[in-house]
């Protein structure tokens, strides 16, 4: 396993597709930091769809309201359209680069509506910079993310089995 800096700044994602580790940036977006780590904490994100995954851009995942395949709520034909029961964010745009494993939360065109949904980056999509808030970077596992069922809305999507905050993994 990568080597974590900061164990409880970093989360370890077990997918369909193998694990998947990420190092979070609470000094470049402390609010969204936050509330990832909140979701995950209460076991949120367990089971959610990878809904929309576009080859060459990016894999876009937690709609814990329509996209939990494990909850009575699952709506495959509405994933995406849902967030938390939580408040939405404030933007924490920044110069950071939306590069090959960048994590970054998903929003509407409100620059304040971000919620629960975030997309990791297969390639550079520095066309997002600046409007899009950047929380993390996947440190090991991108070739697993690169093995993530394609399409808009995805067929039989692959999902998050499990996503932890390091600190609490024993």
């Amino acid at each position: 396993m990568a080597e974590i800096k900061d164990r409880e700044n970093a989360l370890i994602m077990e997918t369909t597709k193998g694990p998947v580790v990420i190092e979070m940036y609470p000094d470049l977006a402390p609010g969204h930091v936050g509330r990832i780590k909140e979701l995950a904490r209460e076991g949120s994100y367990d089971g959610v769809v990878f809904h929309r995954v576009i080859d060459g851009f990016m894999a876009q995942t937690g709609d814990v309201k329509f996209g939990n395949s494990s909850k009575p709520s699952f709506a495959p034909s509405r994933a995406g359209m849902g967030g938390s029961d939580k408040p939405d964010l404030k933007a924490e745009f920044s110069n950071a680069n939306h590069g090959r494993g960048t994590c970054s939360m998903a929003r509407a065109q409100n620059p304040n509506s971000a919620n629960s949904q975030f997309f990791i980056c297969f390639d550079d999509a520095s066309f997002l910079n600046r409007q899009y808030t950047v929380w993390g970077q996947v440190i090991e596992g991108m070739e697993n993310v690169d093995k993530i069922k394609r399409g808009e809305p995805v067929q039989d999507p692959d999902k998050i089995v499990s996503l932890k905050v390091a600190a609490d993994v024993k």
